[in-house]
């Protein structure tokens, strides 16, 4: 097997998780450049074109996450599973830190994985045999048709995936009461929010 041992990275910093299951804990992002799935309402397009953003060795990524206190370590986008992470995720273990990662899906999945954080996209569609390895599957409300769109993706993840819904940032006063409602009568999902916008952190 040829492993990837160097990609593309637009980021790397230490934070506060701010959405999903685990926000409100410590951990390391990783943004890798690249990504085909190109959602309207992304909030980092200038993350989509790998070639604008310089190579980093899993070595190097590695060192710089072992340096914080925090033993998460995220793996974000773009598209991280554009790239086989294989190699990537076995030396964050070896170092002792959790790999998690925040994907839509839309490529086979690669890595050895502690959390796997699935966020469909009308974009591009997950591969059909992603979802039974979805521990949390979240749900960008954008539109009233997207509850419809959540229980279709529902349907398929195993019984013990987290249910999350998330107002899209800029529709979130319009929104959230919808999904506060949908929530109280469909009590499998929780509403969570980007709580590191509201923190003002990364």
């Amino acid at each position: 097997m040829n492993l990837v041992k160097e990609m593309p990275v637009m980021e790397q910093f230490y934070t506060i998780q701010g959405e999903g299951v685990h926000q409100g804990k410590p951990a390391y992002f990783i943004r890798l450049g690249g990504c085909d799935v190109g959602c309207v309402w992304c909030d980092v397009k200038e993350s989509w074109d790998a070639d604008k953003h310089p190579l980093a060795s899993v070595q190097e990524l590695v060192e710089n996450a072992q340096k914080f206190e925090g033993k998460i370590v995220v793996i974000t986008g773009g598209e991280p599973l554009m790239y086989d992470l294989t190699y990537l995720t076995s030396e964050l273990k070896k170092a002792g830190l959790r790999t998690h990662v925040e994907t839509s899906g839309a490529h086979p999945l690669t890595g050895s994985w502690d959390w796997i954080c699935l966020s469909p996209k009308k974009f591009k569609f997950p591969v059909e045999e992603f979802y039974p390895y979805a521990d949390e599957l979240k749900i960008i409300v954008y539109h009233k048709s997207d509850f419809k769109w959540a229980e279709e993706h529902a349907a398929k993840v195993k019984p013990d995936c987290a249910l999350i819904l998330q107002p899209e940032w800029s529709k979130e006063k319009e929104m959230l009461p919808l999904m506060i409602d949908y929530a109280k009568n469909n009590p499998k999902w929780r509403v969570l929010l980007q709580s590191h916008k509201y923190m003002n952190v990364p």
